[in-house]
């Protein structure tokens, strides 16, 4: 699915498009997405100035002058910019239409995504409200984690991909953290040191960095919102790799199930 870095990209390559512009008019051809989007939400939007697009977490947020839509992209979800006039494709589920006759389209094959309008401010909305800092903020640090761990027993990978601790942290850069940062991912999360979670929170932030100047990446649907693949699956030093060389020592690299999802370490490099 489209991880944060995956959502950061898109946003970056909207928002040129969208900044300032006016809404024409918001077409949805399904409604049956994530939440049934409702018929009001057209009338809601049409007319209004996009004050900006921001992100939070994997949420897109266009801040209109009166309430906000949050979409999500789902497990299989991807924007493009496209003429208005230009035909939609089976899966193309929504246009949100600008002024000057371009449109900002959602194209979503499971229908896991989601539109959202709300006229609070967004981060009260229910969906955001719980979720923990972002990652790429100043105000992100290992304290911050080693302070929520404190007498946990979940193991450190699943303990940083819940997004109520920290937002932004999917599997493969689970993975690719903790290698960095020399922690195992079984590890218990209440028995790590605030040291180590310095390097941890540094190594989060490297590894997301790194994946969006790189356009991120995800499954294999995953496309960029002009249509290029938006893989850096070259740059991945273990995630994938289970049975390769470790780049930093050799050894071979593991693979096994912890919190239900597919981890690979070096049993020799991290610990």
């Amino acid at each position: 699915m489209p991880e944060l870095p995956e959502v950061e990209t898109t946003r970056r390559g909207l928002h040129p498009y969208v900044d300032g512009v006016r809404v024409a008019r918001l077409l949805v051809r399904e409604r049956r997405l994530r939440y049934p989007i409702p018929a009001a939400t057209e009338a809601a939007v049409a007319g209004q100035r996009i004050r900006q697009l921001r992100r939070r977490a994997k949420y897109l947020i266009f801040e209109l002058e009166q309430g906000a839509l949050l979409l999500h992209l789902g497990m299989s979800g991807s924007l493009r910019i496209v003429p208005a006039e230009a035909p939609p494709g089976p899966h193309d589920h929504l246009d949100l239409c600008l002024e000057g006759g371009l449109a900002v389209r959602l194209r979503d094959p499971r229908r896991f995504g989601a539109l959202v309008w709300t006229a609070e401010a967004p981060e009260a909305h229910p969906l955001l409200r719980h979720l923990g800092p972002e990652p790429l903020d100043p105000g992100f640090d290992g304290a911050h984690l080693h302070r929520l761990a404190r007498g946990r027993r979940l193991a450190v990978k699943p303990f940083i991909m819940d997004a109520r601790q920290v937002v932004g942290v999917g599997n493969i850069y689970a993975n690719e953290s903790l290698h960095l940062a020399g922690i195992h991912p079984g590890r218990a999360s209440g028995r790590i040191g605030l040291a180590r979670y310095e390097r941890l929170a540094e190594a989060i932030r490297a590894v997301l960095t790194d994946a969006i100047a790189q356009g991120g990446t995800s499954l294999r649907d995953f496309v960029q919102e002009d249509g290029r693949p938006g893989y850096f699956r070259v740059s991945l030093h273990v995630y994938g790799r289970g049975g390769e060389p470790c780049p930093g020592c050799g050894t071979q690299l593991r693979e096994e199930r912890i919190g239900q999802r597919t981890s690979v370490y070096c049993p020799r490099c991290q610990r």
